[in-house]
This record gives C-alpha cells, structure tokens and sequence, in this order.
C-alpha cells in the first residue's frame, strides 16, 4: 500500500483551449513516486476507472481486464501485463539504453514524463465536472490518461441526472495520498453534464 503524501501540492488553476477551467495538482515526475501511483491505481483500484490516451481527434477509455498477472520496472519502463489479455508498457524513468549503442539524451528527454498532473474539470459554474490523472512526454505528448469515475456516468458509460457520490471514492483517496489535500467539499456540489 503506497503512503498518503506528507507535504501538500497546491493547485493551480489552467484554462483550456475550448476555455474551461480545470484545476490542476502538479505531481512529482521520479520514477520511484510514479511507480507508486501506476501501482495504486492497476493493483488496488483496476476496477474503478477507464485508461488510455486522450489526443486531439481520438479518446481511448479502456478498462482492465481484471488485476494484473503483474506490474514490474525495467530499464525505465513500466510494465503492466494481463497475460493473453494485453500489457501496456509506460516510460516513467531513465532508460539510457543499451551500454555500447546508449539512446542520445534528445531521446530519453523524449520518452520520460515531462509534466504529470492530477485535474478535476470545472463546468460553467465553475463547479467540477470530471477527475483524473495525465502524463505527458518531453515532446508534450500524451502518455496517458486515467479518467476517475463521475458520479454523473454510470458505470456503463450512461450520463444521468442522478449523482451516485460514491463514484468519487477513487478520487477522495487519491488526493490526499498523492498531493496531500483532503477534499475541499466542492465535488459534491456539481449538477453534472447539463450544467456543461
């Protein structure tokens, strides 16, 4: 079980290019606090959430499978494996390659993590609409996305008016464990995608 954070990330507030507000934690980028987190997330919480990357024209919101047969760290890479089902690998590390042909430094600042980030979307009120977690590459590409459950979509992938709170338990324990803030309260107070 990973340890809660015991200094706190403070938020800043972004716009986004179709001029929303998210709030965002930035968080730390070390291989050994990222393997941390990707661990959390694909051995405890597998089930409660939909991954992929989210690029201009595409949105990939997979789940898992089940737990994984294992999640493992090599040369810089994290491996999480279902065994017949898929794997993914994530560079959240150095991955100086091999010692005779080692990957040029433009490489490895291309693949390893520049900015991770934890955001929740706000709505027109200013009022959350949506959480996760984003890592983007030394080219700010995205890596992934973890998108946490919303109490506005079911579990189906259903948008309803009825909020079911206990969608945000992946992000009520995420937070503090990861940026060391406990909840402020204001993510009850949203009144979902009509309010977009």
């Amino acid at each position: 079980m990973t340890e809660v954070m015991t200094s706190r990330i403070e938020k800043q507030q972004v716009r986004t290019d179709d001029g929303r507000i998210e709030e965002v934690w930035p968080l730390p980028r070390d291989a050994e606090f990222l393997e941390g987190v990707f661990r959390y997330l694909f051995e405890e919480r597998y089930h409660d959430f939909s991954f992929g990357p989210l690029i201009p024209g595409a949105a990939y919101e997979l789940r898992a499978p089940g737990p994984p047969q294992s999640v493992t760290m090599s040369g810089g890479y994290l491996t999480v494996h279902w065994g017949e089902k898929g794997h993914f690998h994530l560079c959240i590390g150095e991955r100086p390659g091999p010692a005779g042909n080692p990957n040029p430094p433009e490489v490895r600042a291309h693949r390893q993590p520049a900015r991770v980030e934890l955001y929740r979307r706000l709505d027109k009120n200013d009022l959350p609409l949506s959480w996760g977690l984003r890592m983007f590459n030394g080219h700010d590409e995205p890596q992934i996305t973890v998108i946490f459950p919303n109490p506005y979509v079911t579990r189906f992938d259903k948008v309803t008016d009825e909020p079911d709170w206990g969608r945000l338990s992946l992000w009520e324990d995420f937070l503090p464990r990861f940026t060391g803030n406990e909840p402020d309260g204001r993510d009850r107070l949203g009144r979902g995608f009509g309010q977009m």
